[in-house]
């Protein structure tokens, strides 16, 4: 079989959109010892990765970081909680990578660890209206590094994962396309080299 690269699958948070959660907390507060407080009650939250999982739900979410918070801190919670997407900016470079591949015939996909409302943030990435498919871990009930998440997206999209690329900020999610059968690129930051091992599996 013809395992030439077919397709091209970006994580989102810190490959297609920015994600920083000491920034973001940074935004809603005034002082930094308040931003840390509102950080490791909702980003930096094991509960946040349970979002993701679409373990619990938002309101569950809310609450439990209401209870790790002094009141005072309450609407600071709230308003970060509505409006933080606002905050998570498009990365161009990738952005603009996507498109070209997606223009020069190749397959585009999305694949990321995130709760529900996961459009609030990757709406606003460029290359969202060339994407071929996406698929979100609150949605599916599994999360990256989890090999089968992978295998879902290959084959609701009736992708060969050998001929697939996934790239990642994260190496164990690398790790875990690797395993599933697909070529993986650990991102950071530097989509020259991104776009090396585009070249070299094309």
């Amino acid at each position: 079989m013809d395992h030439k690269l077919r397709a091209i699958i970006f994580d989102m948070g810190n490959v297609l959109m920015t994600f920083d959660g000491p920034s973001i907390a940074a935004h809603f507060t005034d002082t930094p010892a308040d931003a840390t407080l509102l950080q490791s009650a909702l980003f930096g939250s094991t509960m946040w990765s349970l979002l993701d999982s679409g373990t619990i739900t938002h309101e569950t979410m809310l609450r439990y970081a209401e209870n790790h918070l002094p009141e005072r801190l309450h609407p600071n919670l709230h308003e970060c909680f509505s409006r933080w997407p606002e905050h998570s900016q498009p990365l161009q470079a990738v952005n603009e990578l996507g498109i070209r591949l997606k223009r020069e015939g190749l397959g585009v996909y999305v694949l990321t660890n995130a709760n529900t409302r996961v459009m609030d943030q990757l709406g606003h990435a460029p290359v969202i209206p060339y994407v071929d498919g996406v698929v979100v871990s609150a949605i599916e009930r599994l999360m990256k590094p989890d090999p089968a998440i992978f295998t879902l997206l290959c084959e609701r999209y009736g992708l060969d994962p050998a001929s697939c690329l996934f790239v990642d900020d994260n190496a164990d999610n690398c790790i875990g396309a690797r395993v599933a059968g697909l070529h993986a690129h650990h991102f950071t930051g530097d989509v020259a080299a991104l776009e090396a091992t585009v070249q070299e599996l094309r």
